[in-house]
């Protein structure tokens, strides 16, 4: 993310040539991409325990609210 950030803000200030400006986007979709895989590994991994009413663990899989 801080690469992103890095990367996003050099853009912005419109000092780069044409070249670097494409190198720059293209990695930073890479890395967005990366970051993606990453958050969508770690959202099937993640599960929620609960208690049922005989205080047993069940355990359920975790749903991400929808905004």
């Amino acid at each position: 993310m801080q690469r992103i950030s890095e990367l996003v803000a050099a853009m912005e200030e419109g000092n780069l040539p044409l070249e670097k400006l494409i190198d720059s986007y293209e990695e930073g979709i890479g890395l967005v991409k990366d970051c993606q895989e990453k958050l969508d590994a770690a959202e099937k991994r993640i599960q929620v325990i609960t208690r049922n009413a005989r205080g047993s663990v069940a355990v359920t899989e975790f749903e991400p609210e929808e905004n």
